[in-house]
């Protein structure tokens, strides 16, 4: 039973893990599109910004100046969040593969790999909670700003929406925290 939850766990994190550097790297965070001509679809990343034509599907992106540029603080936040999660979502998996019983690895002593798998999950348990708060962050901030444009009547027929990027982000964090109570509450 401990080998199959710590597999299923490891599917989980790894799923998860996946989605989580996905929605770091693409750049779909915010949708900004027109609803009154449906000529362009522009979605902004952490990294980038593109506007996709719907008319003929060419896609154009422009990258952000610099990395040290001065940027939105959604965006200096957001990046450092899901990149602290990222690496410590990795962390927790390099340490879970160790700790998982179908590793011939350390197999004299079954305590140490236990404990493994509990700091794995407990490394992932804070990577998710990173990556959930970056996540909403951006997301909240997205909305704040359509209600700000809303309320100063600067509508003008663009709505801004959550992109797929942060689902993919809050998808993940939500993954890694389930498979971070699965190695943590469920071995035993």
């Amino acid at each position: 039973m401990s080998a199959a939850l710590q597999v299923t766990a490891f599917g989980l994190a790894l799923l998860s893990t996946l989605f989580l550097l996905l929605a770091t790297c693409t750049d779909c965070w915010m949708v900004n599109a027109d609803d009154s001509l449906e000529v362009s679809h522009k979605c902004r990343g952490l990294w980038r910004e593109c506007v996709t034509n719907m008319q003929d599907g060419v896609r154009t992106c422009d990258q952000y100046d610099s990395i040290l540029a001065d940027h939105p603080v959604k965006m200096v936040v957001t990046r450092t969040l899901m990149i602290t999660a990222d690496l410590l979502a990795g962390l927790a998996l390099a340490t879970l593969v160790l700790g998982l019983d179908c590793i011939t690895l350390l197999k004299e002593d079954p305590c140490v790999k236990l404990k493994m798998c509990y700091g794995a999950g407990v490394i992932l348990s804070a990577g998710s909670i990173l990556g959930f708060i970056g996540s909403v962050w951006y997301a909240v901030d997205v909305y704040l700003e359509r209600a700000m444009l809303v309320s100063h009547n600067i509508f003008l027929g663009v709505h801004y929406d959550f992109g797929w990027s942060c689902w993919l982000g809050m998808a993940g964090s939500t993954g890694c925290f389930v498979a971070s109570v699965l190695l943590t509450c469920c071995l035993y």
